[in-house]
């Protein structure tokens, strides 16, 4: 039964244009302040543990959601990631808490001030350069 268990995983991986222990991310639309964005979403597990991990470049207007499924002090690190991120931390009511600046390969835990429900992730300035702050309201529309 495992065999079998473990083909069907493989062939819903690679169905998927995903190599085998590699997460797939569904995507979601984020809005703050007019802006709308189209986000990979990493609402699982798996999704969330590998992140943005091993990418060379990400686009100017790409990101990653992070849904944790429960509200929690949200924690990130920087393990094999290869871009300058900056994550906003936020709250259930979708209120940002925080926005801090992560370098890359650095394992120094970053964490919210707050409990909260998402942590999103975008190219280091991202935010700076939209006029999103720290107080702004995001709308996350799954």
């Amino acid at each position: 039964m495992k065999i079998v268990t473990t083909l069907l995983c493989l062939l819903f991986c690679l169905s998927l244009g995903a190599k085998p222990g590699e997460a797939t991310f569904g995507q979601v639309t984020v809005e703050v302040k007019s802006k709308v964005v189209q986000l990979e979403y990493a609402d699982s597990f798996e999704s969330r543990s590998q992140g943005l991990m091993n990418r060379k470049s990400l686009c100017a207007e790409c990101g990653m959601l992070f849904y944790y499924s429960q509200v929690k002090q949200g924690s990130m690190w920087m393990r094999n990631t290869f871009i300058p991120l900056d994550v906003a931390f936020i709250r259930k009511d979708g209120v940002i808490t925080d926005i801090k600046a992560m370098q890359p390969h650095d394992e120094t835990i970053t964490s919210s001030s707050e409990n909260v429900l998402y942590a999103w992730e975008m190219n280091q300035g991202w935010f700076k350069r939209n006029a999103i702050s720290v107080g702004d309201t995001v709308i996350v529309k799954e």
